[in-house]
């Protein structure tokens, strides 16, 4: 009968088999201690001894990067917000010699993909995985985090007491910048239109255009602006029918830009340059790979601003 094997200490120290590998072999630098010590305790339960063929080949990687989305991607992908980060990510793949994995079967029956099933860290087969999605279960990132398993996420993501490294749309800086371009134009009176959701991505817009009306002294009133900053299509799109009622139009009216990147061309907006994210994503994560001890970075990414149809001057010239 075999002995036991690296994958059944993983399992019972509820930890990744790379980290099972590095503390067996020494290699403890940025493995926490309490990670470590349940290695050891498996591995003593378990009574399992290191293959010395198996160390002799510590080092070596299977050259498969993993893809992990929270949310499907198919059958629409190329509709999708996603399909640019998925074609930067596999462009930049091919480009440095690695392969992709796609983990698509971890959906579960409340609609949420996971990554642990069973306990098991389904990435394992891949080297270290890019991650994406809105929904983002963080227990599984801290999770990630403390058994040392190599990822990077894309989008800013915290996480209590785990250094969660990720490769970030500028939202903050292109909010400053939109809120200039229409103080710019000769607008005073600002107001925001801010979906009901609260995860990073969203916060950061927010603070960029607190700070830029603070920082012009812009008077920040919905009810009384010429000029308003949406966070999405959607919510602009309801404000021009709200003022189309009133025999208002936009930008006659009111000069609307979004801080959204999946508007079309008539609306001024940012451009989130995700496919030189999913790039960016690809290059971070292979730094990790082939030198596991260096510390998790994470990498601002600036976007863009595409000028539209949608802001003007105001209709008055305001004090």
């Amino acid at each position: 009968m075999a002995g036991p094997r690296q994958a059944d200490v993983a399992r019972v120290a509820g930890v990744s088999q790379s980290a099972v590998s590095r503390v067996v072999s020494g290699d403890v630098d940025r493995i926490p201690v309490e990670t470590q010590e349940r290695v050891r305790a498996a591995v003593k339960q378990l009574g399992y001894v290191p293959n010395a063929a198996a160390r002799s080949l510590r080092g070596k990687r299977n050259r498969l990067v993993g893809v992990h989305t929270f949310e499907p991607v198919f059958p629409h992908a190329r509709e999708d917000f996603y399909f640019e980060f998925l074609l930067g990510i596999e462009e930049r793949a091919e480009e440095v010699g690695y392969d992709l994995v796609l983990f698509t079967s971890t959906g579960t029956r409340d609609g949420r993909r996971r990554i642990y099933r069973d306990g098991t860290n389904r990435l394992n087969l891949a080297d270290g995985s890019v991650l994406l999605g809105v929904a983002t279960d963080r227990d599984e990132l801290a999770r990630l985090w403390r058994e040392g398993y190599l990822f990077v996420h894309i989008g800013r993501r915290e996480v209590p007491d785990a250094e969660i490294p990720c490769i970030v749309p500028d939202y903050a800086s292109a909010a400053e910048r939109i809120v200039q371009e229409l103080w710019d134009r000769g607008h005073r009176r600002f107001g925001y239109l801010r979906e009901d959701n609260n995860v990073e991505p969203y916060v950061d817009r927010r603070a960029g255009y607190r700070a830029a009306i603070e920082r012009l002294g812009a008077r920040d009133d919905l009810a009384d602006a010429t000029a308003v900053v949406a966070e999405s299509v959607r919510l602009a799109e309801e404000l021009r029918n709200a003022l189309a009622v009133r025999g208002l139009s936009i930008p006659g009216d009111v000069s609307v830009a979004l801080l959204d990147g999946a508007g079309d061309n008539h609306w001024t907006r940012l451009s989130i340059p995700r496919r030189q994210i999913g790039r960016l994503a690809i290059d971070a994560l292979i730094a990790r790979i082939e030198n596991p001890e260096a510390p998790a970075v994470s990498q601002l990414v600036t976007c863009d601003l595409v000028p539209g149809e949608t802001i003007a001057a105001p209709p008055r010239a305001e004090e």
